[in-house]
C-alpha cells in the first residue's frame, strides 16, 4: 500500500496529550480522550445530503473536499496533505537547526545542514548555472566510437544517472535469502511507455508537448533553433524504440515474466553488441554472479540499438540524459523549465513548491536513516508504537480465523497460507540499526554536488549487496515516511513511525475509528501476502507455486468480480479505472476492510464501545473513519497521468469499491437494492 508523505503534527498533538493526561484528573483525561475520539470524525468533513448508498466517498467527505481547493503546487490535495504541509514546517526546522549549530566536522548535524544550507543558496546556484555539469559535457563530446558510447554509459550508471537501462541489486526471487544484480528496462523520458506508443489523444498531446520541452532544454544549454528542434526529433526517435520493445505495466505485475536469471555468458549471447564484463567493471562490480534480466527482449533490441544508431545520435542522448537528471538542483531557467513540463503538463501543477520545501525533499532522500534517526528521537512517542504491536496481533488473528474458515479454499493450501501468515515478521516505527553516511561528501559550496556525493554512496551501498546474504532487519523505508509496505521476498509488513498518526491512528479515539482507519492499513498489508501476486511466494520469500489447482481456479473465479467491477468505473471523461492494473491494491482494500472489521468486534467484546458516539454506531464510525483516510480532490491531468500508471485505484474507488462489497457495510447504513452502491449477494466478491 502506497501513501503520500504526510506530517508529525498529529505526533506532536500525541506527544502533548499524552504528558497532559498524566497530570490532569480522570475525569478529564476521560473527557479529554472524549474530545478527541469526536474530532477523529468532524462532521463538518461530511456531506450529509448525499446518501450514503448513492456516493459513500462523497458521504463521508464532500464537506472536506468543498472546503479545500488544491494549492497551486500541487497536483491533488487530500488528508495526507494537509498533515503533510505541517510536517514540512516541522521537518524544516530540523533542517535550519542543523544548518546554524555549529556540529563537528564529520557528524551527521553538519551534513545535514550543510547539504541544506547549499540548497538554499540560490545567489550562487544562479550564478553556477550549467557549469557544474561542464565535465561531464566534455567527456561526452569526446566520444569517438560504440566503445566509448559503452565506457561513458557505465560512468554516467556509475553516477547514478541512467540512460538506456536500469541496474540494481535485489533478492533473487527463487532463492529469497540472496542479493543478486538486476537489469531492467528504462531509457526513457516519458514516465511510461504507453505515452509513446498509444494514440489517444492525452498521449499525442503529451509527445508533442515533450518534444516542445526537450527543444527548450536544449536551447538553454546554448543549442542553436534549429539543431535544437533537430536533437528533441533523436531523443524522441531513440525513447519511442525503446518504449517499443518495453513491457507493459500490467505485464510487469506477473513476477514469472521478469525472472529471468541468467549468467553474464547468457547475458551477452542475448546482447551481444554490448560488452558487459567492461560494464560491469566500470560501475565498480567485478563478479556481478547471476543476473536477473527483467525484460530479456529490450535487452535483445538494445543490443541492436547500440550498432544501429549513430554515435552523434547517442551522444545527443547522452546529454539529454545529464541535463534532465540534474535539472531539479540548477538554475532557475533550467529548473522552471523541468517543472513546466513535468509538474504542469503531466499533473496540472500551477507553480513549483517554495525552495526550502524542495531542498528539504532533497536532503530527506540524500540522508534518509539519518534525518529519520533524528525525528525518531524528538517526536515518535513510545505509546504509539504499543498499541500498534497490539493492533497488529488482533489483526494477525483475524485473519488466521478468516482463513481457518474459508469455504473455498481446500486444506492443504489452507495449512499453507496459515504457516505463511505465522511467519510474516513486523517492523514498526524505525530500524534497531540507523545507517551511516561516512562516506557521503558534503560542503556548503556546490547543491549539485552534494546530491551527487550522496547519490553516488547510496549507489555503491545496494551494489556492494550484490552476492551476499540478504540483511532482514535492513528496512526499505524512512522513518519518516507516511506509508506502510508489504514485501513478498521478505515476508514483512513495515509501518514507519509517521503512519502512526491521524488519520490513520489516533491515541484516544474509539476503536472503531481506529480499526477504521490503521486497523484497515494493517489488514492490507497482511493481506498482500495472498493477493494475485502476493500469494505466488511462500513463507520464505520464495516465488514458489504452493497453491492447489483448483483452489487458484477458484480463487481466480473471485478475483475476477472484482476486476469486472473496477473495469466499470469512471474515473474522467470516458476513462475507466484498470482492473486488471489495480488488482492487487483492490484485493488488499478489500481484505483490509473485511480483517479489521472482524478484529474490530473481538477488540469490543474486550472494550465494549456505546450504542453511539457522536450519533454514530461503532460500525459506522468504522466505514467513516476508512472512508476519510481517502478523501482528496485531484487535477484532471493528474488523474488521467495515475489512471495510466497507478497500481491504485483513485480514492473514490478505493472507498466505494471496497464497500459494495462488504455485507456489514450494507447493515450498517441501510443499503437497498435501489442504492447505486448495493451489488446483490451472488455479484460481491467473497475473498478473504
Amino acid at each position: 500500500m502506497k501513501f503520500r508523505t504526510t506530517s508529525l503534527f498529529i505526533l506532536l498533538i500525541i506527544s502533548i496529550s499524552l504528558i497532559a493526561l498524566k497530570s490532569c484528573s480522570k475525569k478529564d483525561a476521560e473527557e479529554a480522550n472524549e474530545t478527541m475520539a469526536i474530532k477523529a470524525l468532524d462532521r463538518a468533513n461530511m456531506d450529509t445530503a448525499v446518501a450514503p448508498g448513492e456516493d459513500f466517498f462523497a458521504y463521508a467527505n464532500g464537506g472536506w473536499m468543498k472546503n479545500n481547493r488544491i494549492p497551486d503546487d500541487k497536483s491533488r490535495y487530500s488528508a495526507f496533505d494537509e498533515l503533510n504541509d505541517a510536517n514540512m514546517e516541522n521537518l524544516k526546522s530540523l533542517m535550519e537547526e542543523a544548518a546554524n549549530v555549529k556540529a563537528a566536522d564529520g557528524s551527521i548535524m553538519k551534513k545535514i545542514g550543510d547539504f541544506y544550507a547549499a540548497g538554499m543558496d540560490t545567489a550562487a546556484i544562479e550564478a553556477a548555472g550549467i557549469t557544474p555539469l561542464s565535465e561531464d559535457f566534455a567527456k561526452i563530446d569526446a566520444i569517438r566510437t560504440v566503445e566509448d558510447i559503452q565506457n561513458h554509459l557505465a560512468y554516467m550508471h556509475s553516477e547514478t544517472i541512467f540512460p538506456m537501462f536500469n541496474i540494481f541489486s535485489g533478492q533473487d526471487e527463487k532463492n529469497s535469502e540472496m542479493v543478486i544484480t538486476n537489469l531492467w528496462q528504462g531509457g526513457i523520458g516519458l514516465p511510461d511507455r504507453d505515452y509513446y506508443v498509444s494514440e489517444d489523444a492525452r498521449s499525442e498531446e503529451i509527445r508533442a508537448a515533450y518534444l516542445d520541452h526537450l527543444e527548450k532544454m536544449f536551447r538553454l544549454m546554448g543549442v542553436d533553433a534549429g539543431k535544437a528542434k533537430a536533437a528533441a526529433k533523436i531523443i524522441m526517435d531513440i525513447e519511442t524504440r525503446m518504449a517499443k520493445a518495453s513491457m507493459t505495466r500490467l505485464e510487469m505485475r506477473d513476477p514469472h515474466k521478469v525472472y529471468n536469471k541468467m549468467t553474464i555468458e547468457e547475458l551477452g549471447e542475448l546482447s551481444s553488441n554490448i560488452n558487459w564484463r567492461n560494464y560491469f567493471a566500470g560501475i565498480g562490480v567485478a563478479g556481478p554472479g547471476d543476473i536477473n534480466v527483467g525484460q530479456p527482449e529490450f535487452f535483445e533490441e538494445l543490443s541492436e540499438m547500440i550498432t544501429d544508431v549513430s554515435i552523434d545520435d547517442w551522444k545527443t542522448y547522452l546529454r539529454w540524459n545529464l541535463i534532465n537528471d540534474a535539472a531539479s538542483y540548477l538554475s532557475s531557467d533550467f529548473e522552471n523549465q523541468n517543472f513546466d513540463f513535468y509538474g504542469t503538463v503531466l499533473s496540472g501543477k500551477k507553480q513549483l513548491q517554495p525552495r526550502w520545501k524542495r531542498v528539504l525533499g532533497a536532503v530527506n532522500g540524500s540522508l534518509g536513516e539519518a534525518v529519520g534517526e533524528i525525528y525518531v528521537k524528538k517526536y515518535f512517542p513510545p505509546e504509539a508504537k504499543e498499541q500498534m504491536l497490539k493492533l497488529v496481533g488482533n489483526l494477525k488473528k483475524a485473519l488466521k480465523s478468516r482463513i481457518e474458515n474459508l469455504e473455498w479454499m481446500g486444506d492443504s493450501t489452507k495449512q499453507q497460507a496459515l504457516e505463511k501468515l505465522s511467519t510474516i515478521n513486523v517492523k514498526i516505527g524505525y530500524p534497531d540499526k540507523f545507517r551511516k553516511y561516512d562516506g557521503v561528501e558534503v560542503s556548503r559550496d556546490s547543491y549539485l554536488k552534494n546530491i551527487a556525493s550522496a547519490s553516488k554512496f547510496n549507489f555503491r551501498y545496494r551494489l556492494d549487496k550484490i552476492g551476499k546474504p540478504v540483511d532482514r532487519d535492513e528496512w526499505h523505508m524512512n522513518p519518516q515516511r507516511v506509508n506502510a509496505y508489504y514485501s513478498p521476498n521478505l515476508n514483512e509488513i513495515v509501518f514507519p513511525a509517521a503512519i502512526l498518526q491521524y488519520p490513520f491512528f489516533t491515541l484516544g479515539a474509539d476503536d472503531a475509528v481506529n480499526y477504521g482507519a490503521i486497523g484497515v492499513v494493517i489488514g492490507h498489508e497482511l493481506t498482500h501476502g495472498f493477493d494475485d501476486q502476493g500469494r505466488k511466494y511462500d513463507k520464505s520469500g520464495n516465488l514458489n507455486d504452493w497453491w492447489t489447482e483448483t483452489d487458484t481456479e477458484k480463487f481466480d473465479e473471485r478475483i475476477q468480480v472484482l476486476i469486472d467491477l473496477y473495469n466499470s468505473f469512471t474515473a474522467i471523461e470516458d476513462l475507466t479505472v484498470d482492473g486488471k492494473l489495480t488488482l492487487g491494491e483492490n484485493i488488499a482494500d478489500l481484505g483490509g476492510v473485511t480483517v479489521a472489521y472482524e478484529a474490530l468486534h473481538e477488540a469490543l467484546k474486550q472494550n465494549p464501545a456505546p450504542a453511539e458516539i457522536d450519533g454514530f454506531t461503532p460500525g459506522q464510525r468504522f466505514f467513516l473513519s476508512y472512508a476519510q483516510v481517502w478523501r482528496q480532490n485531484i487535477r484532471d491531468k493528474e488523474l488521467k497521468r495515475r489512471l495510466k500508471e497507478d497500481v491504485h485505484s483513485p480514492g473514490r474507488f478505493r472507498t466505494n469499491g471496497a464497500l459494495m462489497n462488504f455485507g456489514p457495510f450494507y447493515e450498517a447504513f441501510n443499503i437497498k437494492p435501489s442504492d447505486k452502491m448495493y451489488l446483490k449477494d451472488g455479484e460481491r466478491a467473497v475473498i478473504w
